[in-house]
């Protein structure tokens, strides 16, 4: 049998004197493609990385009984996909023969505000024939983004993101752009992601912290965002405590990370 052909229903292969349909074939290099291809291209036959259902996914439910994969050229070799789909997985070997064998690769980009989420959405609905679920995947986005305003608010409070790790994030960061979505000013206005000081914690405590991945109880556990000193500092002042699933990938879920701070969560 010979494909012949990449369309919205899948890939039609003909054999002499029969024709069959098969769903397009999708293979996902790490776990922020797996949320994408799993929203946008539910009945297509995929083979996921192995982070498709970790608790930081937040289409975890969604990859249950789907195959998972280990991203290697070994694995792509053996499931043939028509579409890769990746945002930082993939080793050279791999892309390069992939690219070779002219499958078409979407890359997702690291995007630093909500426009950039709006283009990668496009640009894997558009590859994978899912122009429809994506619009509706924006919709989804820019319909949570315009949740009620804080409750009360009357200024931008300022607030300092921090994740477990001890690290925290600046402008030109999506971090930032959620920050700014949910009404709060940044604390911090160098660029970027850069650890934080405890000692210029205790000196300079901000008014509001944003917390970030503390919801994995084993992951950073001894990072410096754990330390008791900023605790007990961030005692009372904690906006919200971001699920790490809402800001693992430059996602539409950034949006409901901004709803969780919004709303005090």
């Amino acid at each position: 049998m010979k494909r012949v052909t990449l369309a919205l229903a899948g890939v039609i292969l003909v054999a002499p004197g029969a024709a069959e349909a098969r769903p397009l074939r999708v293979m996902s290099l790490d776990q922020c493609a797996d949320q994408y291809v799993l929203a946008l291209a539910p009945d297509a036959e995929m083979a996921l990385s192995p982070r498709a259902d970790d608790p930081d996914a937040w289409m975890r439910q969604a990859s249950a009984g789907r195959r998972l994969v280990r991203p290697t050229l070994e694995a792509a070799i053996a499931f043939r996909p028509d579409v890769v789909v990746r945002y930082w997985g993939g080793e050279p070997r791999l892309l390069a023969r992939l690219e070779a064998d002219g499958v078409r690769v979407l890359t997702i980009k690291d995007a630093t505000g909500f426009d950039g989420i709006r283009g990668n959405v496009r640009l894997v609905a558009q590859g994978l024939g899912a122009t429809g679920p994506g619009e509706a995947l924006i919709s989804r986005l820019d319909g949570t983004l315009a949740g009620p305003a804080q409750t009360g608010a009357t200024s931008k409070p300022r607030a300092l993101y921090l994740t477990a790790g001890g690290f925290t994030a600046g402008k030109g960061t999506l971090i930032d752009a959620i920050l700014t979505a949910a009404g709060f000013t940044n604390a911090v206005a160098t660029p970027s992601f850069t650890p934080v000081s405890v000692e210029r914690m205790v000196l300079f405590p901000p008014a509001r912290f944003v917390l970030g991945f503390f919801d994995q109880a084993r992951g950073d556990w001894r990072g410096a965002g754990r330390h008791p000193v900023l605790r007990r500092l961030a005692q009372g002042r904690v906006a919200a405590r971001l699920p790490a699933a809402t800001l693992t990938c430059p996602a539409w879920f950034a949006a409901d990370a901004a709803a969780l701070l919004k709303a005090g969560g």
